[in-house]
């Protein structure tokens, strides 16, 4: 290869690894916007448990994070429960019967947008399921 030929190879070789470069840059910065907008992103799900001889019911409320999820708990709740709740990001929903009784029996449910996120059922004394579910805003 003559010195010319070198010339044009390497001013080639350094515009491509440049363009390179700068494509990488540009799918950075917009997998980070996604990744912030995925984090303030709101939605909403509703957790239902039916069942008998429940205790207590706790569940995400909404208001933590992903990391620290706010959890609410009612005692001695009415069957069959439900409630919708505001979630953020990849905050993880969840919701956790507890029963103690002997012929006790759970099921939790957790929907969004009318799709069924997860469903668990549990009976006898000292029953505790849990339904968590993965964000759906980690799922896009």
């Amino acid at each position: 290869m003559n010195r010319t030929s070198r010339s044009v190879a390497a001013v080639l070789t350094a515009a491509g690894l440049a363009f390179g470069l700068a494509a990488c840059s540009q799918a950075a910065d917009e997998a980070a916007k996604q990744v912030d907008n995925a984090i303030n992103e709101t939605y909403e799900v509703t957790y239902e448990v039916t069942g008998a001889s429940v205790e207590s019911i706790s569940y995400n409320g909404g208001g933590g994070d992903a990391m620290n999820p706010k959890l609410e708990t009612v005692e001695k709740p009415t069957l069959p429960w439900r409630k919708t709740v505001t979630l953020t990001g990849v905050e993880a929903p969840l919701v956790t019967p507890v029963a103690i009784q002997d012929g006790a029996q759970a099921t939790c449910r957790i929907t969004h947008e009318g799709k069924v996120l997860k469903e668990a059922s549990g009976k006898g004394a000292g029953a505790t399921l849990s339904c968590v579910a993965i964000s759906p805003i980690a799922t896009k």
